[in-house]
């Protein structure tokens, strides 16, 4: 089998099984991480996109991306492209053109390299799905802000010392800023970017 073949077949598999259902369940879950944030939820076996995205990252460009919208994947090949573009129309881009950013970390270079919209237009910013080793276990943080009652902690693993300064820095660009969507496996949860974060169970915000 040619690569050109190999590349085709792959592209055409591990989207949606039924794109209408799926794509309506995911964005009813998309929607609930979204108004709730630190809220986990799990997409189950609906994706398997090629590598680096995971089953989640896949659901959620399935759901979201159009032919409207650049997308950037560190680490995205041909095969991955094909895939992308097959079950979503989407483009692949620069980092600084996506307005949704596969990376692997989010630190202060992320302030740096994707778009953060302007005054005039803060929706027109990057949302960055970032992978983590766990969305249930390692450090607590504390979430405060919009869509949570009070404040309500949740414990990731793999996130990175940088995380919660880069945090800040983003939440300081008010109403600029990224948007971030934590993935692992088939789980995700949204940090908007105006969810206030914290390390541990610290009472004083900033």
């Amino acid at each position: 089998m040619s690569d050109t073949t190999e590349v085709s077949r792959r592209a055409v598999e591990g989207g949606f099984a039924d794109p209408v259902f799926d794509a309506q369940a995911v964005f009813a879950s998309l929607l609930e991480a979204m108004s709730r944030p630190g809220t986990i939820v799990d997409f189950g076996a609906r994706c398997a996109p090629p590598a680096p995205l995971s089953p989640a990252q896949g659901a959620i460009l399935c759901a979201l991306a159009d032919a409207d919208t650049p997308v950037s994947i560190e680490g995205a090949d041909e095969t991955l492209a094909a895939w992308l573009g097959f079950q979503t129309s989407a483009r692949l881009a620069e980092p600084d053109k996506a307005r949704f950013a596969v990376t692997p970390r989010f630190d202060g270079t992320a302030l740096e390299t994707f778009a953060l919209g302007t005054l005039a237009y803060p929706d027109r910013s990057a949302t960055l799905l970032v992978e983590v080793l766990s969305l249930d276990s390692g450090e607590p943080l504390r979430l405060a802000g919009p869509g949570i009652s009070g404040h309500t902690v949740v414990r990731i693993a793999g996130l990175g010392e940088a995380f919660v300064a880069a945090r800040r820095a983003n939440r300081a660009l008010d109403p600029c800023g990224l948007d971030l969507f934590l993935t692992a496996g088939t789980q995700a949860l949204c940090l908007p970017r105006s969810t206030i974060v914290t390390e541990g169970s610290r009472c004083t915000l900033p």
